[in-house]
């Protein structure tokens, strides 16, 4: 990713203060993730989708009442995803989510905590089980199986918790090991949403976010590891030309390549 594609880059998180003080507005638009190199800075930068900036971010309102949270996203990290679920499911406040366009994958597991979800009859959800890359032995590749196992009925109690009876366990597994579209009204038949808005919202946008995700996400994962591998190989000598790296130049070039291996 490019300097300017950095400075442009839009992130799934917005937190601002709507015009009464009592109420705050977030909006899930886009990939989850965690912190990450920056570089432009060329430094470690925390991300705004971040289950810890969502956070601290959430601390300077801790007076709230009302919370709404707007959701267009095809997910990402579990691991933000389910912290930022938690720290909302803690917020005294009432929290009422709403789906814009397409809430799949772990960007479903906000609006679990929320106290009323509404879609408009043309929004859809989509649930599944996570998933990993991993590279070990064959022990080790049994006990990734076994560890994603272990998380995801942690991650189904989010989805029963919100059902509120109207969801069997055994069905949420079924439709999660097929990775389930559900449509507004199956959303509001399952409890995973509470009120159903006949007005449709303006899907262009949410499609063709998804659209770029499904077909991009080969070339991503081929992009990381040649980035990774040639990262590990620029820490290992010094720089053939140019400035000599600072101190801490080297030190953010290190902890990048061990965050890459």
């Amino acid at each position: 990713m490019d300097k300017k594609s950095l400075k442009t880059f839009k992130p799934m998180w917005e937190l601002k203060q709507a015009a009464q003080s009592d109420t705050l507005e977030l909006y899930i638009y886009g990939d989850v993730q965690g912190d990450y190199f920056d570089f432009a800075t060329w430094a470690m930068a925390e991300s705004e989708t971040s289950a810890n900036h969502f956070r601290n971010e959430l601390a300077k309102y801790p007076n709230a009442q009302t919370i709404n949270l707007y959701v267009n996203s095809f997910g990402g990290s579990v691991f933000e995803g389910t912290a930022i679920y938690s720290q909302l499911k803690r917020h005294k406040a009432q929290k009422i989510g709403y789906v814009d366009g397409f809430a799949c994958s772990i960007a479903t597991i906000p609006l679990m905590a929320c106290d009323k979800v509404i879609m408009p009859k043309n929004t859809m959800m989509m649930i599944h089980n996570m998933w990993n890359v991993v590279a070990g032995n064959a022990t080790q590749l049994r006990k990734a199986a076994d560890d994603l196992d272990v998380i995801m009925i942690g991650n189904r109690q989010a989805y029963l918790m919100k059902s509120n009876g109207k969801l069997a366990e055994k069905k949420l597994i079924q439709m999660l090991d097929a990775e389930t579209w559900l449509t507004a009204d199956q959303c509001i038949e399952y409890g995973l949403a509470d009120e159903l808005l006949d007005k449709e919202v303006d899907l262009s946008k949410a499609q063709r976010l998804l659209q770029k995700a499904n077909l991009s996400i080969d070339q991503q994962i081929e992009f990381n590891k040649s980035l990774a591998a040639q990262l590990r190989e620029m820490a290992k000598q010094p720089l053939a030309s140019g400035p000599t790296p600072t101190p801490q130049e080297n030190k953010n070039m290190k902890l990048l390549a061990s965050l890459l291996k």
